[in-house]
């Protein structure tokens, strides 16, 4: 499953340089782990439970290292562009977004609006990148199964690991999932992912900008409804009564799966699926309304497990549910299966018809921030969170 690419190599190359850089002594010079990491991984393989803190204290340290090398990588032009994941070689492609302006929300007289849709509020949007397609399995189980029997699964680090002398092995990765994620459907090539939590979704993210020197994150609420929309200000980025034509739903309520990415039309900006298929996680925490945001790029960076935006609707969907405004709210109902106390931070068990798209920005955050974007999703559920209903 993984092959060794030139830019695999490179990422390994990096790794050492700036270790070195760092100020390693000469006679450590072989050593591309630090110490104190391998000291801390080993304190995990003790015992896991809730009161230790998902994210190890390594974690800073990992990511000053990988903004460094997204600092000293990332450029070109602000455009479309199909690259692979170095360490598997799997392709994926970006759309180049546009910046400009847009009336977030749904107009008062818009057919089965909810309330949480409004008011509508005009936001601006800097330029960014999408994802043209959901994320497929073929993506995302390389960074998920990279943990097998002989390896420790709380933090993806091997059982001995001061052999780990990779920096992307030290990006946490996904335990066991309690249940088979797909729920039956086909996790062949192409076929859309489902079922993780928010945390492993950024932790992926986190993977993808190590090994590709881009910054990689869940696109903001904002940035996700102004993609769909695609300059248009209707129900939906196509003629209503052509949506079949553009989206994977379920108007008789008997679909049973969804479908390989991309089988329907894009949209207006040549993204696929932003109507159905699966839903889609996005960066921000749940908040019913718009009154709140900036005017510029608003992000709302989450504080707790549950109350997390999902867009998008799904094939498991009515057309109300794929709308351009509509909303919806993660819950932990998408965990009813789930016996285990805790309950996984990386697997959902009832969310089979949630998924993800990359989002990528032109402006690099600053070390703080990408540390609390990439593990925002570093939590459990606890005494005291606000309670959200299943939908809008």
């Amino acid at each position: 499953m993984k092959h060794r690419t030139k830019a695999g190599r490179m990422v390994r190359l990096f790794s050492c340089l700036i270790l070195l850089a760092n100020g390693a002594e000469a006679e450590e010079e072989k050593e591309k782990i630090p110490k104190h990491w391998v000291e801390e991984a080993e304190e995990y393989k003790k015992g896991y439970s809730s009161r230790r803190p998902i994210t190890p204290d390594y974690e800073r340290e990992l990511v000053k290292r990988i903004r460094e090398h997204i600092l000293a990588t990332q450029q070109g032009e602000h455009s479309d562009y199909q690259s692979e994941i170095p360490e598997t070689g799997v392709e994926y492609e970006m759309i180049a977004i546009p910046g400009g302006s847009f009336l977030m929300g749904s107009p008062e007289d818009e057919k089965d609006r909810n309330l949480d849709e409004g008011p509508q509020r005009e936001i601006e949007v800097s330029d960014f990148w999408m994802g043209k397609f959901e994320v497929t399995w073929d993506q995302f189980m390389p960074y998920a199964v990279r943990t097998s029997s002989e390896i420790y699964t709380i933090l993806g680090t091997p059982r001995n690991p001061e052999n780990a002398e990779e920096l992307v092995h030290w990006v946490s990765a996904p335990s066991q999932p309690y249940t088979e994620p797909a729920m039956g459907m086909s996790m062949e090539d192409k076929y859309p992912v489902v079922n993780m939590s928010y945390h492993a979704v950024m932790k992926f993210c986190q993977w993808l900008s190590l090994q590709t020197g881009h910054f990689y994150r869940l696109p903001t609420e904002a940035e996700w409804e102004y993609a769909c929309r695609a300059g248009t200000t209707g129900p939906f980025s196509c003629p209503t009564e052509k949506l079949s034509d553009y989206a994977v739903l379920d108007p008789t309520q008997t679909r049973e799966a969804y479908e390989k990415v991309g089988t329907k039309k894009p949209n207006p900006w040549g993204l696929y699926d932003m109507h159905g298929n699966v839903m889609e996680w996005c960066l921000d925490a749940y908040l019913p309304g718009y009154g709140h945001l900036e005017r510029k790029d608003p992000m709302s960076i989450p504080t707790q497990r549950f109350g997390r935006v999902i867009r998008g609707g799904s094939w498991y969907d009515t057309s109300e549910y794929l709308r351009s405004a509509a909303r919806w709210c993660s819950t932990n109902d998408l965990l009813m299966q789930d016996p285990q106390l805790p309950k996984s931070i990386w697997w959902l068990t009832d969310a089979y018809w949630l998924g993800f798209r990359l989002a990528r920005t032109k402006e690099i955050p600053s070390e703080d921030q990408m540390y609390q974007i990439w593990n925002s999703g570093a939590m459990h559920e606890k005494e005291g969170d606000k309670v959200f209903q299943l939908s809008p």
